[in-house]
């Protein structure tokens, strides 16, 4: 017989358990991701529980945060101008020749 801990049992062990997107970086982390951390004394050792909530975005500011994610994109409709160009112009400048050098006189 061997006497000792089971590697089986006296190893550390981790689960994940995810659904959905998740923010790891950056500001929006600190604005958008609730987290927590628990300890369970057990009999067998200790439990340790860490849990991540992603808050909605919410305008009003009640259920999440007010401030939109960077990566929201909104499209603004184009102004209407009462002023129509009829004839696009460009304020480019045509390029000049340089001068021919000079030849030297024998």
């Amino acid at each position: 017989l061997s006497s000792g801990i089971n590697a089986e049992y006296g190893r550390a062990k981790s689960m994940k358990f995810v659904d959905g997107l998740m923010i790891h970086t950056g500001e929006p982390k600190n604005i958008y991701v609730d987290t927590a951390v628990r300890h369970v004394l057990l009999r067998q050792g200790v439990l340790g529980i860490k849990v991540k909530i992603m808050l909605p975005h919410d305008p009003q500011g009640k259920a999440g945060p007010k401030i939109p994610l960077p990566d929201h994109v909104s499209i603004a409709e184009p102004k209407e101008s009462d002023t129509k160009i009829e004839h696009p112009y460009s304020t480019c400048v045509e390029k000049q020749e340089p001068p021919a050098p000079a030849t030297p006189a024998m």
